[in-house]
């Protein structure tokens, strides 16, 4: 293949021929195998040997679907936003409730799944899956005061992707916390409660005060209180 022709990408990359295996593996059980060993183990895991051994076969065997890690972990990530596809509202709906709708979604799968976040952030993987969640979320802010015109939808979009983004690496990341350090948030913050009294009884931190008096909402409460911020914000133009 010449330089000015790509390879294709792997959504786009026939299945080999395995009518003559004994025992003929789709990529879509390769895929669900890669996931189930990050699930498992978490992404450091998953490797072309690691998958071929859950599978019981050669790692050669699977360079016959995949060209390396690399397409193995687009797959994966597609897998994911198949399960957010699998929850997408109609497109009758108003569009704040579509836009609740795919980023509870997103965040339920991204708890069943917690290396996926890992994933997000960089350059879009840009499966079906994917570009199917995007699309839904692209038509559901599109249909927002002030958001048809493209650059004001764009802003939107990325307003809402960067929160998820954010707020579901601060959620991972407490749990990934709570469990190498054995101590859940609670604890953590008795633990801390000394140290932080002392500070505050300075005076010099009134605004952090007011919020660490507040009540404590656990993950879920403080998600959608801070979505609805959003989506408020959006809605009024």
């Amino acid at each position: 293949m010449s330089p000015e022709q790509p390879s294709p990408v792997i959504w786009e990359r026939p299945e080999p021929d395995e009518r003559r295996a004994a025992a003929p593996l789709p990529r879509a059980h390769l895929v669900q195998a890669a996931v189930r060993l990050a699930d498992a183990e978490g992404l450091t895991a998953v490797s072309i040997r690691n998958v071929a051994t859950a599978l019981g076969i050669r790692p050669m065997r699977l360079y016959n679907h995949v060209a390396g890690k690399d397409d193995l972990l687009a797959l994966m990530i597609d897998e994911v936003y198949a399960e957010v596809a699998r929850d997408l509202p109609r497109a009758s709906d108003p569009w704040r409730e579509r836009a609740l709708a795919v980023a509870r979604a997103t965040r339920r799968a991204v708890l069943r799944h917690p290396w996926a976040i890992d994933l997000l952030g960089g350059r879009p993987y840009l499966g079906p899956n994917t570009l199917e969640v995007s699309e839904a979320t692209a038509a559901a802010l599109s249909q927002a005061p002030g958001r048809g015109e493209p650059q004001a939808l764009r802003v939107a979009v990325g307003l809402l992707s960067s929160y998820l983004l954010g707020a579901l690496r601060r959620e991972i990341g407490e749990l990934r916390a709570s469990a190498d350090s054995g101590l859940d948030t609670h604890q953590w913050q008795v633990t801390l409660g000394p140290y932080l009294g002392r500070q505050l009884a300075t005076g010099r931190l009134p605004m952090i005060e007011r919020i660490v008096r507040a009540p404590d909402p656990d993950a879920t409460q403080a998600f959608e209180s801070e979505i609805a911020l959003i989506l408020d914000a959006l809605g009024r133009g």
